[in-house]
Order: structure tokens, then C-alpha cells, then sequence
């Protein structure tokens, strides 16, 4: 498995994998599905401090992909980076979530970021036990933060110093 910065050639499966995180409703609010065109203008007008990054298999295969997100546009939040993790359905469990995790806090560090956070579903099992292994902390709940599927759903709130 190799780590590396996407280019625009990889916004077919990275938008390929989002999907997969819509329609699994574990990963996101979201749901509008988007294509290829809509993931390589998102890429496209990130800055150098919040890259897109892909893990490929030795076939070349995208299987995940992360990416660091301004947490809010005002300065005094410059050191704060949101992250996104999105693993392929096939290629869950095989720990490629926590090699991109490993990276995305690696890359934050040499950006100068000194916290990361996060917002997700606490019934995403498998996300919960990446963020605690990696060392994130709650902060707190979102009681019904959103609706999918006529639901209400709670989102978690995390955070990590880096140090």
C-alpha cells in the first residue's frame, strides 16, 4: 500500500469512495451524490495547507483517500485543520484508514497545524475505534444534528492536539 498525493487524475475514484460514504450513511451528511467533475474542482481550489491525499494498492488501485480541511476562515483558526477519511466498501478493515490518518496528522504537523478535529456519526463503529487508536479525545455531541432517511442523527465532535 503506498500514500501519496492525489493528482486530478485520481478524482474519478475518490469521488467513486465519497459516494460509498453517502450511501452507507456512516460518514457524512451529505447527500447529494458527485462525480468526478464536481471532486477535481474541490481539489483544484484547496490550498497547498489542506492537501487530498490516496492510498493505492501495488495494482495502482485507489482503495481511500483523506484530505486536510480549513476548519474555519477566520485567522485566529489558522492551526486548526478539519480532516476527511473515506475508505473503499471492498478494502474496509484492512487498516488503509489508519495509514491515511497517519499521514494526514504527519502532513498537518509540517503545515504548522497544532490541532485536528473532526465530526462524525457515533454509530460508525470502525471510524470511533480509528480515532481513539490514533489518540482523539471527545468533546462533545451534537444531539440530533442532522437528518438522513427522515432521522435524526447525532454527530461526535473530536479533537487531537499535536504537540
Amino acid at each position: 500500500m503506498r500514500i501519496r498525493t492525489a493528482t486530478p487524475e485520481d478524482a474519478a475514484a475518490i469521488a467513486r469512495i465519497y459516494n460509498q460514504g453517502i450511501e452507507d450513511r456512516l460518514a457524512t451528511l451529505e447527500t447529494t451524490l458527485r462525480d468526478a467533475a464536481d471532486r477535481a474542482a474541490w481539489m483544484a481550489a484547496k490550498g497547498p495547507r489542506h492537501p487530498v491525499i490516496v492510498a493505492e494498492d501495488d495494482s495502482g488501485e485507489i482503495l481511500g483517500w483523506g484530505s486536510l480541511n480549513q476548519f474555519n476562515p477566520r485567522a485566529a483558526y489558522d492551526h486548526v485543520a478539519e480532516f476527511s477519511v473515506y475508505v473503499a466498501r471492498e478494502a474496509r478493515g484492512r487498516r488503509i484508514g489508519s495509514l491515511l490518518l497517519t499521514e494526514l496528522e504527519s502532513r498537518a504537523r509540517e503545515h504548522g497545524f497544532h490541532k485536528l478535529v473532526l465530526a462524525a456519526f457515533p454509530h460508525n463503529t470502525a471510524g470511533m475505534k480509528l480515532y481513539q487508536r490514533h489518540g482523539f479525545r471527545t468533546v462533545g455531541i451534537y444531539q440530533e444534528q442532522g437528518r438522513l432517511d427522515d432521522r435524526w442523527v447525532d454527530v461526535i465532535i473530536m479533537e487531537k492536539l499535536l504537540g
